[in-house]
């Protein structure tokens, strides 16, 4: 049986999940912190701040969808992904990933 080795798109994957994971946080959280401050009645109020509410509550929606969407992929296939190959697969990762 041939030796197992790390896999390289395992290792890829999960190094950009871990770099993804708090950015991702830290986006939607501060956006989330704008909207409620928008909300809290003491930023700005008038027709012009109910079209800028609705805008607002449709980027607070997509960002957080994205950021869901993107992390819930990173997930999926991370599970997927096998965390150990031969070494002749490593080197196929790694030739076709452009991984070193």
């Amino acid at each position: 049986m041939a030796e197992l080795v790390p896999n390289p798109l395992y290792l890829a994957l999960r190094d950009t999940l871990s770099a993804a994971e708090p950015m991702l946080t830290e986006i939607a959280d501060e956006i989330e912190t704008q909207y409620r401050a928008f909300h809290s009645g003491r930023v700005w109020t008038g027709p012009a701040a109910q079209r800028f509410d609705e805008q607002l509550t449709l980027h607070r929606t997509r960002v957080r969808g994205c950021a869901d969407a993107v992390l819930s992929d990173l997930r999926r296939i991370l599970a997927s992904t096998s965390p150990e190959v031969t070494a002749e697969q490593a080197r196929d990762i790694k030739t076709r990933y452009g991984l070193t």
